[in-house]
């Protein structure tokens, strides 16, 4: 279990290294294509803002990755736990401000992995 939790842990980090990658650097090349409902004029204006977005992703990322180089295993399921929260919590506000496409890519995964460093304990 610790070890599926771990591939769901680094998965979720990788995706958020993306997603910090598209807002703080692909936001004008992009950003248009991945969001067609969005007026195209307005990506330049928002640059500054994509590009905060993706620094705080790339927080999320960094934190579960550094959950998973914790040697003791209670701190690395308190850590793993508190960013996966983080993760789904944010999931959860994009879901209901942006689209509800978003928990499903966030929410759910993040979930998955908390249930998957929770039924692991212990182990």
């Amino acid at each position: 279990m610790k070890i599926l939790a771990s591939i769901v842990i680094g998965l979720i980090a990788a995706l958020h290294l993306y997603i910090a990658w598209f807002e703080m650097f692909a936001w004008t090349t992009r950003g248009p294509a991945v969001f067609s409902s969005f007026p195209a004029e307005l990506f330049e204006p928002t640059t500054a803002m994509a590009a905060n977005q993706g620094l705080y992703n790339s927080f999320l990322a960094v934190g579960l990755i550094w959950s998973l180089f914790i040697k003791d295993r209670e701190w690395q399921r308190r850590v793993a736990t508190c960013f996966l929260l983080f993760v789904a919590i944010a999931g959860i506000f994009g879901a209901t401000t942006v689209s509800p496409r978003i928990a499903l890519v966030q929410t759910v995964p993040a979930v998955i992995a908390l249930l998957l460093v929770w039924l692991g304990r212990g182990r």
